[in-house]
């Protein structure tokens, strides 16, 4: 069996484009999906994909580790997010084939089912995505909350958190605390409240909004990682009682090492679409538990 084409199919979804990659194979009607959608990037990652085609077709789509590794290893140049965001949706189509050839489904190839029932949280709006990006005021963070909880989700992740710069006052922040027992009133202690910081607050900022929020129960706070600032993220954890979790613009085991080394986090969230597919998240979760004390894992 071989590889004969890949191709790429961008869809529209509002604020971003959804980049899927199709294998095909040399078997009729054998055919493989992957997702590798990496916001702003769309053309990036569809011209990585096709550049990484001549060095797939003509592969066995089954041998997926090796694919893998002659994709990240003979590259020359070292890959990015968006050279990993395409190795992940081709990685992904990989075991779409190999599941369909062998009639199961692709998690009992990764080990099998863990769980009879995972729990499900939301953001406000429910996908919609200007409840979740831009809900600054108290009434229609009100409503969405109690729209989310009459669904019966029992967590909600908000991203009410301001924009900042260093020379701005506290305004902003007392604005989220207001926002934050708003909420918290309103959907009562039986919910669980995450914060997602999405990369909007300098770090001077961040450790305020914490420590006028910790009264209000967080379950979590979601901050952006970016490589080489583990150590900040040590100092922002021991100055804060909340969990942090964090992970998603990482890509490969190698950006996720100093989390877990440094413990400098409690949730890791690997993207499936950036550090490098299944396999590769499903090792990073394996080594996040070896470590002695290490991070928890989605």
């Amino acid at each position: 069996m071989k590889i004969e084409n890949l191709k790429t199919v961008v869809v529209n979804a509002e604020m971003r484009n959804w980049v899927f990659c199709k294998v095909e194979t040399d078997q009729p009607g054998l055919y493989g999906w992957g997702e590798g959608s990496l916001e702003w990037k769309t053309r990036s990652v569809v011209g990585a994909i096709e550049d990484f085609a001549p060095m797939v077709i003509g592969e066995d789509p089954r041998r997926i580790e090796h694919i893998f590794q002659k994709l990240y290893r003979q590259s020359f140049w070292r890959l990015g997010v968006i050279g990993m965001s395409a190795i992940s949706a081709i990685e992904q189509a990989l075991w779409d084939i190999k599941g369909k050839l062998l009639g199961v489904p692709v998690y009992e190839l990764l080990g099998g089912q863990v769980r009879d029932r995972v729990r499900m949280y939301t953001h406000l709006g429910g996908g919609n995505m200007k409840s979740v990006y831009e809900t600054f005021d108290v009434e229609p963070l009100i409503d969405l909350a109690l729209k989310v909880v009459g669904q019966g989700y029992t967590a909600v992740k908000v991203v009410f958190v301001p924009y900042s710069e260093p020379l701005e006052g506290i305004g902003k922040v007392k604005q989220f605390a207001k926002l934050m027992g708003k909420l918290r009133e309103c959907v009562g202690e039986q919910v669980d409240v995450m914060i997602d910081f999405h990369g909007r607050t300098i770090q001077r900022w961040r450790s305020s909004i914490l420590m006028l929020s910790r009264s209000f129960d967080l379950t979590s706070v979601k901050s952006r990682y970016r490589p080489k600032t583990s150590r900040h993220f040590v100092r922002f954890g021991e100055s804060v009682q909340v969990p942090i979790a964090t992970g998603e613009r990482l890509v490969g085991r190698h950006q996720f090492r100093p989390l877990f080394e440094q413990r400098a986090c409690h949730v890791i969230q690997p993207d499936l679409c950036h550090c490098g597919g299944l396999f590769e998240a499903k090792k990073n979760r394996r080594d996040g538990r070896s470590l002695p004390d290490g991070c928890s894992t989605t």
